[in-house]
């Protein structure tokens, strides 16, 4: 692909000059002579050159004096003092490769039913263990944590993941792909007890062999598993396999070893969860549709194993009744906005299902799955303007069939208003080879209309290709294309970047292309008919100043042709990000940008007549460490939009007194002036948490939408009655305070319960 640039001004250099100042701030040239071993300290460690550990599970059949096990926390059974510890950790934040703070212990046994973990964190002051909330996926960034990974298929690339808060608040995830894709949706059944005492902290866990996945096997077999704990006062992580700075826990190509698993018994791995629910439906737009009054609904999701690593879903009368609003956003673009998935049906082994662009974790990119992904679920069951279509339910499979990566999802859902009724399909494959180093796979999506005659359809097909060489480079690509009825011109895609990071420099690039076709139905483009080139460049040292732990400057340069050739689209960004030793960050950024509308185009409702516009703007951001009381993000942004100008102020302030309450509001301001005329774009709103216990949670979110003078309310409480078995009662409204008009209103009385067999 050839891009030919016609338009780069001689002050576009001099800008771009400016823009790289940063890169010459006698801090980063100092830094790269600096470092941990500059300093009085003891000497480190490479956590990328020294062994893996090992360590021995113990079945607790093997302790004669054993009398089974009680999860609270204390560890007074004789098969914990039996039971080989993991010792030693070593530290990847705020330095890599040094001796913990604070000592850590950490043993695994198992019967024919569980794994349970029993982890001691001594800590000379816990007092100040911080925890920012007892709720389910809380803030892990924030809080004093104990985690483990569970790599059961020694494949060192998928794990199990949890994590515990000293306040008893859990996290659970899935991981793919070694850290690639991070599946925090996903939920386990596990059994766990919190104690904190003069010296230290404890976390006992049982974990039922039916959470896992595994092969059973005669004789003893081995998992993957690596600990770790974070002591957020001190910013400090530490690992019992060491990892360098930029990886986490999640990074089980790294991991060590368990030995000692024998007689391991995997179970039918059957559930079933149905649901009942009750609601009442009110409001101006549910009368438009004559879909006002009472309504009782019940239905059911299954998940059944059918291999150690396959597992089928499947759902009838699906309803997503329960998940909170979408946050608004300020669209300052010409182009679609992307909001994320929020429903588990979809969110689950959800990096099987993912082609498109990718932002690749601890590497620098200019492009990410908002652009572009070829499959995106929340085209299935949400309008364009986030209607909910009903949905009659469907069936997943994922997981692998020997090496290879395999998804398959069909759903249907009902015809609604305007909406006829569709079928839905995407299959996928992908296959790992070169130790799982590379990959390549294949995908296929069809939308198909299964009422008014059913002769209207979107298919999509995809190849793509991923690979990791010589430790620190990184390879991706795609191949996308696109059929429709009566749909001529270009329809593919495609796209290949490189990018390499290592613990100081970090820099990629990518060629695109999308034709003016190009039309995934069930995915999401944000920019069609283009030819883009994209570079950045940055480092990441880490100097000797206080209260500094790295330093990030960067310049980015793009630019966007159309396919006749024509220049669209340019930037040059230059910036320097600032992470702070307590877990602050400030960012600085000054970006030139030329935009050329070929024709009058809606930019905030507002026609910004065709023609070329040359405009530069400069921001700052701060977030504060997030382990505080009172924390938050404020940035400030000013500088040219199009013919006019746009000064933004954006706020984020959060408290958080204890970890049952927590009180947050966000404001986004932007003062406009576009074509001769002055206008806001605002969005202000609040989030009010409390949770009684781990099984009892309420929140109120309230935004308000100034360009449309619109009220959202979302209102929850949820009852967590039995492992993974929920009540939710839930208030949704959406009022114009210009009119007083009530435009949808929501209540809804929703229980689950999970059957395991």
């Amino acid at each position: 692909m050839k891009l030919r640039v016609q338009r780069i001004r001689s002050r576009v250099a001099v800008r771009a000059f400016l823009v790289m100042l940063p890169l010459s701030l006698p801090a980063v040239l100092s830094a790269q002579a600096g470092g941990p071993d500059d300093r009085p300290m003891p000497a480190a460690i490479d956590p990328e050159a020294v062994p893996r550990p090992e360590l021995r599970a113990l079945h607790l059949a093997t302790v004669p004096v054993s009398s089974g096990m009680k999860i609270d926390a204390v560890l007074d059974e004789e098969a914990w003092a039996a039971a080989q510890p993991a010792t030693d950790f070593i530290t990847a934040l705020p330095r890599a490769g040094y001796p913990a703070t604070e000592r850590t212990e950490v043993r695994v046994l198992y019967d024919d039913n569980f794994v349970y973990l029993g982890a001691v964190m001594w800590d000379a002051e816990p007092e100040k263990l911080t925890s920012p909330g007892l709720e389910q996926d809380f803030s892990t960034h924030d809080a004093d944590i104990f985690m483990v990974a569970f790599d059961t298929f020694l494949d060192r690339q998928s794990a199990f993941m949890w994590g515990v808060s000293p306040a008893g608040a859990l996290f659970d995830a899935q991981m793919f792909n070694d850290s690639r894709y991070i599946s925090r949706e996903w939920e386990g059944v596990v059994y766990h007890e919190v104690g904190i005492y003069e010296d230290r902290w404890v976390v006992e866990m049982a974990i039922p062999l039916t959470t896992f996945r595994f092969k059973e096997a005669e004789g003893e077999q081995s998992w993957g598993m690596n600990f770790g704990r974070r002591i957020r006062r001190i910013n400090e992580d530490s690992y019992w396999a060491p990892l360098a700075t930029q990886f986490r826990i999640h990074k089980v190509s790294r991991a060590g070893t368990v030995h000692g698993f024998q007689g391991l018994e995997q179970g039918r791995n059957l559930t079933i969860k149905p649901y009942a629910l009750g609601e009442t439906l009110q409001g101006t737009a549910r009368e438009a549709l004559d879909d006002t009054g009472g309504n009782f609904a019940a239905g059911f999701d299954l998940k059944y194993g059918i291999t150690p690593r396959l597992t089928l879903d499947a759902s009838l009368f699906t309803d997503f009744s329960q998940v909170e609003v979408d946050q608004e956003q300020v669209n300052l673009t010409r182009f679609s906005i992307f909001f994320p998935e929020k429903r588990d049906l979809f969110l689950e082994n959800d990096g099987i299902f993912t082609l498109g662009d990718v932002s690749e974790r601890n590497y620098r990119t200019g492009s990410s799955p908002r652009d572009f992904k070829l499959f995106y679920s929340r085209n299935i069951g949400l309008s364009p303007d986030r209607r909910v279509i009903p949905m009659l339910g469907g069936v997943r499979m994922s997981g692998k069939m020997g090496e290879t990566d395999v998804g398959f999802l069909n759903m249907q859902t009902l015809a609604y208003d305007d909406f006829q009724a569709e079928n839905f399909t995407v299959g996928r494959v992908r296959q790992p080879f070169a130790a799982g180093d590379a990959e390549v796979g294949l995908m296929f999506v069809n939308r198909q209309a299964t009422s008014g005659g059913g002769g209207q359809y979107n298919r999509s097909f995809g190849f793509d290709a991923n690979a990791r060489l010589f430790k620190y480079l990184i390879l991706n690509g795609y191949v996308a294309a696109t059929d429709e009825p009566e749909v001529q011109g270009d329809r593919t895609s495609l796209w290949f970047q490189a990018a390499y990071r290592d613990r100081i420099w970090d820099t990629s690039a990518f060629v695109k292309h999308v034709g003016e076709s190009f039309n995934p139905d069930v995915g999401f483009i944000r920019r069609r008919n283009i030819n883009q080139a994209f570079a950045t460049f940055g480092a990441h040292p880490q100097p000797d100043l206080p209260g500094i732990q790295e330093l990030n400057p960067y310049v980015d340069v793009s630019f966007i042709e159309n396919l006749e050739g024509v220049l669209e689209s340019q930037w040059v960004k230059g910036g320097i990000a600032t992470q702070f030793l307590d877990g602050g960050n400030l960012t600085l950024e000054v970006n030139d940008q030329f935009e050329r509308l070929l024709t009058p185009t809606l930019i905030l409702d507002k026609e910004v007549p065709a023609g070329d516009y040359d405009f530069t703007d400069a921001t700052v951001r701060y977030t504060t460490s997030g382990a505080r009381k009172i924390s938050g993000v404020i940035g400030f942004g000013r500088g040219g939009f199009y013919d006019g100008d746009r000064t933004s102020v954006n706020l984020t302030a959060l408290l958080r007194p204890n970890p049952h309450w927590s009180f947050e509001v966000f404001g986004e301001r932007n003062a406009i002036t576009l074509t001769g005329e002055s206008f806001d774009a605002d969005v202000y709103g609040g989030r009010v948490k409390y949770a009684h216990s781990t099984k009892l949670f309420t929140s109120a979110f309230v935004q308000y939408v100034a360009q449309t003078e619109e009220l959202i309310t979302n209102l929850r409480l949820n009852l967590l009655h039995a492992p993974l078995s929920d009540l939710f009662l839930v208030f949704s409204e959406r009022r114009n305070l210009q009119t007083d008009e009530l435009v949808d209103r929501t209540i809804t009385l929703k229980v689950t319960k999970l059957f395991q067999f």
